[in-house]
């Protein structure tokens, strides 16, 4: 995924509107109590969009659904969801360049889990959504 830059002649003050604690460098977040006066950067929609087809597979929605509130090595994962190891490390490189999953190693063994709230929230609202 791609990163928005921020430009050298982007207002200071949308600079410092941006108090979402986020990394992203944008003050275009969305607030539920006061609309868009505008569309975000064309990168950024772009980088959205890159995000949400990562939630467009199946496996990769149980790989999250595994890793919520706990941590597991790729077997454990393989053997909660019903699929090869193989397959779960495939799908885990796409969930890790997302920045949806990080992982730390343990000796032989490397340990995934979901890389912050955000990623349960988004999980959380999408089951919310779907299940009214």
């Amino acid at each position: 995924m791609k990163t928005k830059r921020t430009s050298q002649s982007e207002p200071a003050t949308a600079q410092a509107a941006h108090d979402h604690g986020c990394a992203c460098g944008s003050a275009e977040h969305l607030s539920p109590d006061q609309p868009p006066e505008g569309l975000p950067d064309e990168e950024l929609l772009y980088d959205l969009a890159d995000l949400f087809k990562v939630f467009g597979d199946t496996t990769r929605i149980k790989i999250l659904y595994a890793l919520m509130g706990t941590e597991r090595c790729v077997a454990d994962i393989a053997e909660l969801i019903g699929a090869t190891q193989s397959a779960v490390s495939h799908q885990l490189r796409t969930l890790k360049q997302a920045r949806l999953v990080k992982f730390q190693r343990d000796g032989k063994n490397v340990i995934y889990s979901l890389s912050d709230d955000h990623v349960y929230t988004m999980l959380s609202q999408g089951l919310t959504h779907i299940c009214e």
